[in-house]
């Protein structure tokens, strides 16, 4: 993601010269509710009291199922992270091929509350699940297992579907507009204040033509009307230490992607020595290319 929509997500959406650092903290100001208090728990305490918390969960928890592979040889558990304006059920192509090919798959929830609490939220599934992790991630949810992953011996692979692979102390929008070429600006979004904060959406005049321009149009209405929205302060909080830099990682760009240029998604691949594949795809590729989306999926999982 991207969002305002990396190897190394689903998002930072608004360029540079339309929104900065400043015009994001004034929409959250002025739309927020009277009353409401700015989050302040710490990355490091939202991790590491998730940690616990699964760790604990994990001790009784049963292993994940067993597939068998080449030799015998377990098959990975693939863990598939939907990012922004997106749910899980943007995966079920993919997963629906990786389950035939016999490979154990779970789509969680991704809360997109925020990066720390986000990644503590996928860590703490993680911790629940036995033998080895092949992670997926679209969009923003390439920043969410960036950070899960970090740390969990488990993970022997990070695949990234034209998504975000922060470095250290890098935030979306800084990212998203590092390159130009995105179409989801400031004035392409609805925003909606909830008790702490303001969540963004995609207007439904311009969500197939930003997000998922080579989806049926049929479908697109269905995704634009149950498209989970990301808290804009999502924004500027910045990245922890990155998973890729000590696991294997794989990169699927996606050339006509509307939403995060295709030249920031080579330029993470490039920065993360990821292995790389393109396909001509909006920024849904997984959705619109799930045959390629799953066979680089498998092959990081070999």
């Amino acid at each position: 993601m991207f969002w305002i929509h990396r190897p190394g997500a689903g998002m930072a959406l608004f360029s540079a010269c339309q929104v900065g650092v400043r015009t994001v903290s004034r929409l959250v100001n002025e739309l927020k509710p009277k009353g409401s208090t700015p989050m302040t728990t710490t990355r490091r305490t939202l991790l590491a009291g998730s940690a616990a918390a699964a760790a604990g969960a994990a001790l009784g928890a049963p292993a994940a199922q067993a597939h068998s592979g080449r030799g015998g040889m377990q098959k990975p558990t693939v863990v598939l992270v939907h990012g922004a304006f997106a749910d899980a059920s943007g995966w079920n192509a993919v997963a629906g091929r990786l389950i035939r090919a016999g490979y154990p798959v779970i789509a969680p929830a991704n809360p997109l509350r925020g990066v720390a609490a986000d990644s503590a939220y996928l860590a703490s599934v993680l911790a629940t699940i036995g033998g080895p992790l092949v992670l997926a991630a679209h969009s923003y949810g390439g920043l969410v297992v960036t950070n899960a992953a970090t740390g969990n011996s488990n993970v022997k692979a990070l695949v990234y579907v034209a998504a975000f692979a922060a470095d250290q102390g890098e935030t979306l929008l800084g990212l998203q507009t590092t390159y130009p070429g995105s179409m989801l600006s400031e004035t392409a979004l609805d925003f909606r204040p909830h008790g702490a904060g303001v969540d963004g959406y995609i207007k439904k005049a311009v969500f197939r033509d930003v997000f998922a321009g080579d989806v049926p149009r049929a479908t697109t209405d269905l995704m634009w009307a149950g498209q989970r929205p990301a808290d804009l302060r999502t924004l500027q909080e910045p990245s922890g230490v990155p998973a890729w830099k000590t696991t294997p990682s794989w990169y699927l760009v996606a050339r006509d992607d509307n939403v995060l240029p295709a030249a920031a998604q080579r330029f993470m691949a490039r920065r993360a020595g990821a292995r790389t594949v393109e396909v001509a795809a909006s920024h849904v590729a997984m959705i619109s290319q799930p045959a390629a989306t799953a066979e680089l999926i498998m092959r990081a999982a070999c």
